[in-house]
């Protein structure tokens, strides 16, 4: 099937999100000019999305890795569980998190709560999506891409059953 071809309505074009991960990063470049950033992607939903993003950032930059689990198929869990954790030490490093999305803020609750334990300079959020009529949790984001509405959302690196990751848009399953 050709991946430039929807099969459902398309909540975000790949111009559109183009556009926003560009503009995210000229900001990230401005906040944190004259330092180098530490981007940790939050596998596996936000690789697509930080390759996109860092290689906008123009600032030499580190980054690394971890994956959390907390979902159950298209449902959260409520419970988090460290899959792979950081390669790289954070102690007094400016640090951001990259997520694909935020959801109910229980994931990124855990996420900030562990890295802060690190003691890093400073910690900053970058999510490509939020949904707000979800969250669960007060939860920082400094870096915004776009805000949705409560949707099973998939493309651009976010799964649809660990398919459709590759989708250059993201779209939804049907109503």
């Amino acid at each position: 099937m050709d991946n430039q071809e929807p099969r459902a309505p398309v909540y975000l074009r790949e111009a559109q999100i183009w556009q926003r991960v560009s503009e995210m990063a000229a900001t990230i470049s401005r906040d944190f000019a004259g330092t180098t950033p530490h981007f940790v992607a939050v596998l596996n939903g936000a690789f697509v999305f930080m390759a996109d993003l860092v290689r906008r950032v123009e600032l030499p930059l580190t980054l690394d890795f971890m994956a959390v689990s907390s979902y159950q198929g298209t449902e959260s869990s409520g419970e988090v569980e460290l899959i792979k954790d950081l390669s790289h030490p954070i102690g007094g490093r400016d640090v951001i998190i990259v997520e694909d999305i935020v959801d109910t803020g229980i994931t990124l609750e855990y996420l900030l709560d562990y890295l802060q334990a690190r003691k890093p300079a400073t910690l900053r959020v970058a999510a490509l999506l939020s949904k707000p009529s979800r969250r669960q949790r007060n939860v920082p984001i400094d870096y915004l891409g776009f805000e949705i509405a409560n949707a099973y959302v998939y493309g651009y690196g976010l799964d649809c059953d660990q398919l459709d990751r590759n989708l250059p848009y993201i779209t939804s399953l049907p109503e």
